[in-house]
């Protein structure tokens, strides 16, 4: 997501993580986090360098477009200048004459176009009387707003070595303002992305509205469809600049300001380009006092290859065709005029301050550097090859970004390596196991149609045999919903459930207390309740009357029920035979007791009389009688 004040960011919808920003970001701004899909370029961290966007195959890296805010300026109202950065000469090689580009530019709508190159010979002169009065105290030049980020964010201890002057571009915004008042405004275009970030330190002036980028006026060009050919030539708007078109060259400056640049005399290093910028800085922090020179340093090789440029390639062509275009600048240069310029504007105070924004994140300790280290399998030294597929010095100087939380370990080339063979081994055994799988699941699948054939035949068996039964048969579950029934509880139930069963075969799912009254369902919730069976109840439906028996089938959750319709004839004939039967059974039953009963009085009675007789006889033989 676009983040406004942001100069440099990441489309994540472009994004795939090829992390070559990550690689090629001199200050490690760019942070990778396991829980983040993409990674992320930190604001307060980056310097604008524009390395990242010129490394990103997909373009995923964005810069501000400014285009429709010029777009806005331009059908304002107000007066517009462009300030031009002598680097065109390197960028438009496909427009044959400087004139036609600036018609071009006016074409626009731009009220002024104006070279910064003026601008240049400006700050140039004030940076040679800065060292002319430097009185043992070098300078690191403050040209190249990479370079001052840099410094502020990752060296604030050098500040106070930032040479104080403002920028070409601002130098040239204050001269318009001199020019054609305050209400005037300014449009920088030239090669560099950063220089964006740089005019926002300017806003309580407004010296610098908008920065276009060459890949920005290039697009606005082809939107209102302005070529070469279509323009008249014009001349940029005066003060001319003089050696200034020299610019683009990383030593261009000095020459603008005339410094001695032999190897004897010169009292000023150069450095362009990222490695050589870093390494310089450093020699600059540690040993100036040995060195003893100031430092003109440039972050881009030069001004003619910056990250707002449609290419980056062809140095040596480039640096032709800007010395072609400083030389024919300069041969048609009024240096009377140029003179009576810079001494009517070198009043201007181009001073200015900075200040200190450390960023530095402290070094992780030996032992998380070392956990990082083993992770990656370069726990043992001789494991270090320092092969900088990461984009970091060293494995060791890896794993400290890694242990700080801006990298992740899959930027290191042989633990991917490690990793990707251990997952194809996975893999193997995954599909060796697999293959057993679908082995087992295909012959339990063959044994699960063979048992679905089963339960099949064995389901229409039953159907078969419930539907040949003269009684009613049905069978629900713990809230009374019908699991299967026969054709005759359909027709026990009524018409009405006839129908119903053509469209839902048995009345699967039906409620059975919809179908059946209260007495008779409480009957089933009862059984699936208590588990017990309930057997030949006799219960009553509208005017027939039926034996029902409802047993468990599974404890608490199934229950079965047999209805026999008490009217039917061969019921009525079955029913008869089983209670005439019942009444024999329980009156041989009664006769039984009642034999049996008579039979233990008759033996009672006889031993009785038994015992009576013998009194007798026992009297009659007794002496005297």
């Amino acid at each position: 997501m676009k983040i406004p004040d942001q100069v440099i960011y990441i489309n994540e919808d472009k994004c795939r993580n090829s992390y070559s920003c990550v690689r090629v970001c001199p200050v490690n701004a760019i942070e990778v986090k396991p829980e983040r899909a993409h990674p992320v370029i930190i604001a307060d961290r980056c310097i604008g360098c524009g390395l990242c966007f010129m490394a990103c195959s997909p373009k995923a890296i964005e810069f501000r477009d400014s285009r429709s805010q010029v777009k806005h300026l331009l059908q304002s109202g107000r007066r517009t200048a462009a300030l031009i950065a002598p680097s065109i000469a390197s960028e438009f090689d496909d427009i044959t004459d400087y004139r036609k580009f600036v018609g071009m530019i006016r074409s626009l709508g731009f009220t002024y176009v104006h070279e910064v190159s003026f601008g240049v010979d400006l700050v140039a002169y004030a940076y040679r009387q800065l060292f002319e009065e430097s009185s043992g105290k070098y300078y690191i030049t403050s040209n190249c707003p990479s370079i001052v980020e840099m410094i502020e964010k990752y060296h604030p201890n050098l500040v106070p070595n930032l040479a104080p002057l403002v920028s070409p571009m601002v130098a040239t915004a204050m001269v318009t303002r001199d020019l054609y008042g305050d209400d005037v405004a300014n449009v920088f275009i030239g090669p560099c992305i950063d220089i964006k970030a740089e005019a926002t330190l300017y806003n309580n002036m407004n010296l610098v509205e908008a920065v276009l980028t060459f890949i920005e006026i290039r697009q606005l060009f082809e939107e209102f469809e302005i070529q070469e050919k279509t323009v008249k030539m014009s001349e940029f708007d005066p003060p001319y600049g003089n050696w200034g078109a020299l610019y683009p060259y990383p030593a261009g400056i000095l020459q603008a300001a005339g410094i001695k640049r032999d190897l004897v005399s010169s009292q000023v290093i150069t450095a362009s380009g990222s490695e050589d910028v870093k390494e310089a800085i450093n020699d600059f922090d540690h040993h100036i006092d040995t060195i003893r020179h100031h430092f003109n340093l440039f972050f881009c090789p030069g001004c003619m290859l910056g990250p707002g440029m449609i290419r980056h390639d062809e140095r040596f062509r480039r640096r032709s065709l800007v010395k072609q275009y400083a030389e024919k600048r300069v041969e048609s240069l009024d240096k009377a005029q140029w003179q009576k310029d810079m001494e009517r504007w070198s009043r201007l105070d181009i001073s200015r301050t900075f200040r200190a924004n450390d960023q530095r994140i402290p070094e992780p300790s030996p032992e998380a550097i070392g956990e990082v280290l083993k992770i990656i399998g370069k726990d043992n030294r001789s494991e270090e090859l320092n092969c900088n597929a990461c984009g970091y010095g060293s494995c060791r100087e890896f794993a400290a970004t890694v242990a700080k939380g801006l990298a992740v370990p899959e930027m290191c080339h042989t633990y991917n390596l490690r990793n990707k063979q251990e997952y194809i081994e996975t893999l193997r055994q995954t599909n060796k196991k697999l293959s057993e799988t679908k082995k087992a699941l295909k012959d339990s699948e063959e044994q699960a149609m063979r048992e679905k054939d089963a339960a099949q035949d064995a389901s229409d068996t039953m159907n078969s045999m419930l539907n040949k039964l003269p009684n009613g048969v049905v069978i629900v579950d713990n809230e009374l919903k019908i699991l299967q029934s026969n054709e005759r509880f359909l027709e026990i139930i009524g018409e009405d459930a006839k129908a119903i069963a053509e469209i839902i075969p048995g009345l699967r799912g039906a409620d059975l207390k919809t179908l059946l009254p209260f007495n008779v369902y409480n009957i089933f919730s009862f059984v699936l309740r208590e588990n017990e069976s309930v057997i030949s109840r006799d219960v009553q439906l509208e005017d027939r009357m039926f034996n029902i028996s409802i047993f468990p089938i599974r404890q608490n959750r199934i229950a079965g029920a047999v209805i026999r319709d008490l009217f039917s004839p061969e019921v009525q004939r079955e029913e008869v035979i089983t209670r005439v039967s019942d009444v024999i059974d329980k009156n041989l039953e009664m006769v039984q007791k009642i034999g049996f009963l008579l039979g233990e009085g008759a033996s009672d009675t006889e031993k009785m009389l038994n015992s009576i007789v013998e009194s007798f006889r026992q009297k009659k033989n007794a002496p005297g009688k």
